[in-house]
C-alpha cells in the first residue's frame, strides 16, 4: 500500500469493542448537546471497510466528525494536534473513496471532517 501525503488511509483491525474499553469524553460540547453520547463504528459506504471509531454527542444526523471525538485508529487520532491545513482528508483505505474533508467548524471553531452525503455508514456500539 502506498502512502499518500494528502489523505488518511484508515486501517483498523477487526476487533470487538466493549464499553469497558471505551470511555466517553465529557466536556462542554457534550453537555451543550444534552449529555447524550454514544460510540459509533464508521464504515465506508462504497466498500464497507471500517474507517474509524467515533463518539457522537447529541441527537441528529452525522454531518461532521470532530477530530477530538475520534477514538481510533491512532493514525487519525494523532491529527487532532496538527494545524488544520496539515490534516489530510479522510479517505477509505480499501477503495480510496474520499469520505470527508478537514476544516474548522465555524460555529464552535473546532477542527473536524466535513462528511460527504452518503459517504459513510454508521453502526451503534452497544455496551
Amino acid at each position: 500500500m502506498s502512502s499518500c501525503v494528502f489523505c488518511f488511509c484508515a486501517i483498523i483491525a477487526d476487533k470487538q469493542y466493549t464499553m469497558k474499553n471505551l470511555k466517553l469524553k465529557s466536556d462542554k460540547y457534550r453537555k451543550s448537546r444534552g449529555g447524550y453520547s454514544r460510540f459509533l463504528d464508521i464504515y465506508c459506504d462504497h466498500c464497507g471497510q471500517k474507517v474509524l471509531l467515533y463518539q457522537k454527542d447529541g441527537p441528529g444526523e452525522l454531518k461532521r466528525l470532530y477530530l477530538d471525538r475520534i477514538s481510533s485508529p491512532e493514525k487519525v487520532t494523532r491529527s487532532q494536534h496538527l494545524p488544520i491545513k496539515r490534516v489530510p482528508d479522510l479517505v477509505c483505505s480499501k477503495c480510496h473513496s474520499l469520505l470527508g474533508v478537514s476544516y474548522i467548524y465555524p460555529k464552535e471553531k473546532r477542527p473536524a471532517f466535513r462528511l460527504f452525503a452518503g459517504a459513510v455508514k454508521k453502526k451503534l456500539i452497544k455496551g
